[in-house]
């Protein structure tokens, strides 16, 4: 039987997971090896949009598993055209390059950006514009690219022409943008560096600005898409398209699978042999995620989301009212971040630990921002225990 001082024996020591180890899962809820029921508002990182063991999910899964695995890039396949065209029909895009994780649609991303100008302005054009705080994969490009040092340090040089400004301050970006950038890279609300909604303002003048200086709008959207906020992608609430966008996390509920999104003219200097993924497009991965996209993108989960959020604001609202334990409640839709009290900080995993010991999964999102992410189809019932199991945390925290 696997346990997890097995993990420690065997794998890397680059993780610190938590001490249960899963047993199964159904909707919203989680059980360990021991049977203990935990209330799961992680998600598996934003990943579980659809909870755990989806009936409908596992049948698509094993429909396309009777069929064939993998044919790789040699072939093109049924469940991975239809996802493209699902895709294009919901978003600005109309083009799609899938590949396996949120790291590799970034770097995909990147990459075509980068192509891009070279192929249409010449070489010089190549600078980037990123912010701090940002996250966008673990990759040398992409953590090149994201704003925090933690993860880019000791990793020998990093990648040259990447300037990193505050974000949502739009003088810095009108400073340092130029004809030489390539592409302008952004979260529409930034996940792991504390759950911060972006200004509109900040997102329709980078838009300005982009045009500006023939530069490319990139939005990574691979923890704030499919109807994490209450749109099936962020950028549909805030008025602006960009050039490229990433997909990620919740696309496949779960089977690693990511999509990098474009228009045709840009798509264009992907030409055949320039960029690739073994594994990109996988049948199995696919066929799951059209099902995805088939129950997520309705009228009706977009209601849901925005009915959970609310009653989940709600509910934090009373326990901060009681315990005076946050000094900000921010986000959209179901992900939200909960920023410690200053009396409080720095102390975001100890509470994450208390929530656990209590039978709720919850996220970090830094030192002292306490982060939420339930499962689209959690329900009301779930969201009361989850809260009610949150308060008797909270009462040991506090």
């Amino acid at each position: 039987m696997s346990t997890r001082e097995l993990h420690d024996q065997y794998l890397f020591p680059n993780y610190a997971p938590l001490q249960i180890m899963p047993s199964h899962g159904k909707g919203a809820r989680l059980w360990d090896t021991d049977g203990r029921e935990y209330i799961d508002f992680a998600a598996g990182i934003a990943v579980s949009a659809l909870g755990h063991a989806h009936p409908d999910l596992v049948t698509a899964l094993h429909e396309q598993a009777q069929k064939y695995w993998h044919v790789s890039n040699v072939m093109s396949n049924g469940p991975a055209i239809q996802l493209a065209k699902s895709l294009v029909e919901a978003t600005f895009a109309e083009r799609v390059f899938f590949s396996n994780s949120g790291a590799e649609a970034n770097e995909a991303a990147l990459k075509l950006a980068r192509r891009f100008a070279h192929d249409h302005f010449g070489p010089q054009k190549h600078e980037i514009i990123a912010f701090e705080n940002g996250f966008h994969g673990r990759t040398l490009f992409t953590v090149s690219v994201g704003g925090q040092p933690k993860y880019s340090e000791g990793f020998g040089p990093a990648i040259e022409g990447i300037t990193h400004l505050p974000y949502n301050d739009i003088s810095a970006l009108e400073a340092a943008i130029s004809d030489k950038t390539c592409a302008v890279m952004m979260e529409p609300l930034q996940g792991e560096g504390g759950v911060m909604p972006a200004d509109p303002a900040f997102v329709r003048r980078a838009r300005e600005l982009c045009d500006q200086h023939q530069a490319l709008l990139i939005f990574d959207e691979v923890q704030t898409g499919i109807m994490r906020t209450g749109e099936l992608y962020a950028y549909m609430g805030l008025g602006v398209e960009p050039d490229i966008l990433t997909s990620a996390k919740g696309l496949g509920g779960g089977m690693p699978i990511a999509a990098t999104l474009a228009k045709e003219q840009v798509a264009a200097s992907f030409g055949v042999g320039v960029h690739g993924s073994t594994f990109g497009g996988n049948p199995l991965a696919c066929a799951v995620a059209n099902k995805l996209i088939e129950l997520v993108n309705t009228p009706q989960m977009k209601v849901q989301v925005h009915d959970l959020s609310r009653r989940l604001r709600s509910g934090l609202d009373s326990l901060n009212n009681e315990f005076s334990l946050f000094s900000e409640i921010r986000g959209a839709g179901l992900l939200l971040g909960c920023e410690l009290a200053p009396e409080h900080a720095g102390r975001s995993r100890e509470l994450m630990d208390l929530f656990m010991e209590q039978g709720v999964l919850a996220l970090v999102a830094g030192d002292s921002v306490l982060r939420l992410v339930p499962p689209l189809v959690t329900t009301g019932e779930d969201l009361y225990e989850g809260l009610s199991r949150m308060t008797a945390a909270v009462k040991k925290f506090a």
